[in-house]
């Protein structure tokens, strides 16, 4: 299989002002110089790099480095000028700079992204937050299906540069959008296609600190999917639409585990415990112990608790009449208490296998009216469209985002340099 997969790093108003400065000098003005090899230069001193272990505080790294009484004082009054030093996590790197056996600075990672700079060498300890500088930059990918559209994104050669972490988030990114229309653990077909636009912002690393999907094309069984990614009030809370403008959401998700598998259906069946058919009111998902279970729709908790069948059990009533349940919980989401307000996707609990079981998985039920239905066989209507004081701004903007997707192998394609291939 051929796929094409390219990045481009969105600097498209730098490269227009590098480009007219050239255009403005002639070479007479600019005098040729070879480049010289770059020259490191050491830090001065010593770096004594320590790591913060489970349940120690960071005062007590800057006693066993050293530090006496009045330099530990200092550090810790500018540190919470910037950070809490009792919210430091476990794994947190601490730098501590001495030049001359005397402290010059301490540098502490809060996360990937920001590390606080102390400047000590005054004898007075003054800090400052250094955030990671990040580029913005766009992947395109397009490729077939053959087993499921985890493996097929997974293993794009294309994609080889891209960290595992990020092409996890491109299949993750795929499914929520298509979430409403596909469920991909029972749907997905070999012979599927897939493209997709990507805009991630990028640390120097290569890594991905944040991105959403500009556009994206899912064809399963023939039937070609789209969503286009649009900000109505341009707060970057924006969500997908259809190429009609029609919203890709609906009131309620497919289903409560992101890329979960179906292991037991709605309807009769041979009960694995008794041994007698009865009737089987949900649909169970396979997944390991720990696996967060979404709620499908946004509701209120009017049950929590355990019982002898359900074992960790939640129930959301929805606005709409609906009532969906969550069963077989190894444990409950932090906050997540009768009265609570969930919203869609909010993760409320944990797959388990507690109550009348035999491995783990949840067991969810939807309910309209008081009965049981098959969460499987409804469709429901989509959100609101795109506004229609924004249709102007929608026409332009997805039209652009389209161009690039389908500038990209469409189904006929894939299919056609697949068949030449075997």
């Amino acid at each position: 299989m051929t796929t094409r997969q390219q990045i481009v790093v969105g600097a498209c108003a730098a490269v227009a002002a590098a480009t007219a400065l050239g255009a403005a000098l002639s070479r007479e003005q600019v005098p040729e110089v070879d480049l010289a090899e770059a020259v490191y230069a050491a830090l001065p001193g010593h770096v004594q790099v320590d790591t913060l272990s489970f349940g120690e505080t960071f005062g007590q790294i800057l006693e066993d480095a050293g530090l006496g009484t009045a330099e530990r004082t200092s550090v810790l009054e500018a540190f919470r000028e910037e950070a809490e030093p009792r919210r430091l996590r476990t794994g947190t790197e601490v730098r501590i700079h001495r030049v001359d056996e005397r402290l010059h600075g301490i540098r502490v990672s809060l996360d990937r992204d920001r590390t606080v700079h102390l400047d000590c060498s005054g004898g007075v300890c003054a800090a400052s937050t250094v955030t990671l500088i990040t580029t913005i930059d766009t992947v395109y990918a397009a490729g077939m299906i053959e087993s499921s559209l985890w493996s097929a994104v997974m293993n794009l050669p294309e994609l080889a540069s891209a960290t595992t972490g990020d092409r996890r988030n491109f299949v993750l990114s795929l499914d929520k959008v298509f979430q409403w229309q596909i469920d991909f653990s029972r749907q997905i077909l070999p012979g599927d296609t897939y493209r997709f636009v990507f805009e991630r912002e990028k640390r120097p690393d290569g890594s991905m600190r944040a991105g959403h999907l500009l556009s994206a094309e899912l064809v399963n069984s023939g039937k070609a999917y789209h969503a286009i990614w649009f900000d109505p009030n341009g707060d970057g809370d924006g969500t997908w639409y259809d190429m009609d403008g029609e919203s890709v959401r609906r009131a309620f998700l497919m289903k409560p585990i992101e890329l979960s598998r179906i292991s037991s259906r709605f309807g009769m069946r041979n009960h694995p415990i008794l041994k007698e058919w009865r009737n089987h009111n949900g649909v169970d998902y396979a997944a390991n112990t720990g696996t967060p279970v979404q709620s499908t729709g946004a509701g209120v908790v009017v049950r929590r608790n355990r019982s002898a069948t359900y074992g960790n059990v939640i129930d959301v009533r929805h606005p709409n009449g609906f009532l969906t349940r969550y069963a077989h919980l190894n444990s409950f989401a932090s906050g997540v208490v009768v009265g609570s307000r969930v919203s869609q996707g909010e993760v409320i609990g944990y797959v388990g296998m507690t109550g009348r079981a035999t491995g783990p998985h949840l067991h969810y039920e939807m309910h309209a009216a008081g009965r049981p239905v098959d969460p499987l066989a409804i469709e429901f209507p989509p959100e609101d469209p795109v506004p229609d004081d924004n249709r102007a701004r929608w026409e332009l903007e997805s039209a652009a985002r389209l161009a690039l997707l389908f500038g990209l192998p469409g189904p006929d394609e894939l299919r056609s340099v697949r068949a030449d291939q075997q």
